[in-house]
């Protein structure tokens, strides 16, 4: 049986996971609708956006999530533990190897107009890994509310 964490933590746990989905999904509509319906200085904004104040809202939920699911779990050896850690890591290194740097050079891209191949095949990198690092926190999320129940 996996140790309950009482208290405030996984309440904090849960609205900092849930914020950080709802950021990600943002980001990831923001570019969508852009890219369809925007001039190159709409994309240029949305860009900008999304690494400030966008990446500074996202990493620390990203990070306060974790540490409390890390704290939360603390030594429990549970196998649904085991696959949202191994979910966690990949969604820590999308974000640091692809996400953060790709959202750094479409801004630059974007505000200097270069909206040619090399901004379609980051941004099309960006969406994959986003994409990617969503549905892993939806998993994630699913399976925590299991752990919470009773008898889990």
């Amino acid at each position: 049986m996996v140790k309950k964490s009482p208290g405030i933590k996984p309440k904090i746990h849960a609205i900092a996971g849930g914020l950080a989905g709802i950021v990600i999904f943002s980001f990831l509509l923001s570019t969508t609708l852009v890219e369809i319906l925007g001039s190159q200085q709409e994309i240029a904004f949305v860009k900008r956006m999304i690494v400030f104040p966008g990446l500074f809202i996202l990493v620390p939920l990203l990070a306060l999530t974790g540490g409390l699911g890390k704290a939360m779990a603390g030594s429990a050896s549970h196998p649904t533990l085991a696959i949202k850690i191994k979910r966690m890591k990949i969604i820590a290194a999308f974000g640091i190897v692809i996400l953060i740097p790709s959202a750094l050079a479409l801004s630059k891209l974007a505000a200097s107009g270069s909206f040619g191949p090399m901004f379609t095949l980051i941004q099309t990198i960006e969406i994959l890994a986003g994409v990617t690092n969503l549905s892993l926190i939806i998993l994630n999320a699913k399976d925590g509310a299991a752990l919470s129940k009773p008898g889990y």
